[in-house]
């Protein structure tokens, strides 16, 4: 019988993360990065699927949205910290190296993470932002990439986007979602963020950003990347272009007709995709 998942706290340095913890005590680790505005329990379905093939997944919620670990300061979430946390989570963890999968802002920070330091990553599954070479080739280049991408301009406004995701009980927060993403991880996501600090956190991820992403080396690491044909944010000039920045056995997976929420929408096929990538069949 596989173990249920345990919630457990993490001391990196003068922080404290929440880490989320699922499947057998031997299996072989990944670990799962979440995008925004999610939290770890974006995972939850997912995580399940990994463990009934002997996965062991450790979830954080990152940077900003565990509550030990919101540090004040823009400058707290640029790149080099949030790749920094991941490295320091496998090392208290124990873990010389892990499969490693991200979501939207997770999938950035994975794709940084995995040209940095592949000698401590056995397998790279991004979903919905391609590596940044190819984002930032499409933001440059492609008039729909750029449209798609309009709305970070509020995003890095400090104040005016806390007030307009969070005024009427997070009305605008909420309705990012739509409605292909179960109402229960809805709240579960918006109950981190509408934490003290939690948003600003969540939010200086974007403000801190700079046009340098797009010089992250080609990853070396075996590597699948999945998009999605209906997401609104991420357009198909970045996605096609994605491979050119893997210099490694890679498969670009192509999920029709699916939002950009992937691993709540369609966990079957990305749980898939994962174990495929780290050479376990499912079970």
């Amino acid at each position: 019988m596989l173990p249920t998942s345990e919630h457990v706290s993490i001391p990196i340095g003068d922080l404290t993360f929440d880490v989320t913890v699922n499947g057998p005590s031997d299996g072989e680790a990944a670990v799962l990065l979440h995008g925004f505005p999610e939290s770890a329990a974006s995972w939850t379905p997912v995580a399940a699927l990994l463990a009934q093939s002997g996965m062991r997944t450790y979830a954080p919620n990152q940077r900003g949205y565990s509550a030990g670990a919101r540090p004040e300061g823009t400058d707290a979430y640029r790149i080099d910290h949030l790749v920094g946390d991941v490295i320091a989570l496998l090392d208290a963890l124990g873990l010389e190296k892990a499969h490693l999968v991200g979501h939207d802002w997770g999938a950035i920070v994975a794709w940084v993470v995995a040209a940095r330091h592949p000698g401590r990553i056995t397998s790279l599954t991004t979903v919905s932002v391609p590596h940044p070479g190819a984002f930032g080739w499409a933001l440059r280049e492609d008039a729909d990439q750029k449209e798609r991408s309009s709305y970070i301009r509020l995003l890095r406004m400090e104040g005016k986007a806390e007030h307009v995701l969070l005024r009427e009980n997070a009305q605008s927060l909420r309705a990012m979602f739509g409605d292909v993403v179960p109402p229960e991880l809805v709240d579960r996501h918006v109950a981190v963020l509408t934490e003290p600090g939690a948003l600003t956190g969540a939010l200086n991820w974007y403000r801190a950003m700079t046009r340098d992403f797009d010089q992250t080396p080609a990853v070396t690491i075996p590597t699948t990347y999945v998009w999605s044909t209906g997401d609104t944010a991420l357009g198909r000039a970045g996605a096609e272009k994605c491979g050119e920045f893997v210099d490694a056995p890679y498969e670009f997976v192509v999920l029709d007709d699916a939002t950009h929420w992937i691993p709540e929408q369609c966990p079957e096929d990305l749980a898939e995709a994962i174990l495929r990538r780290a050479g376990m069949a499912a079970r």
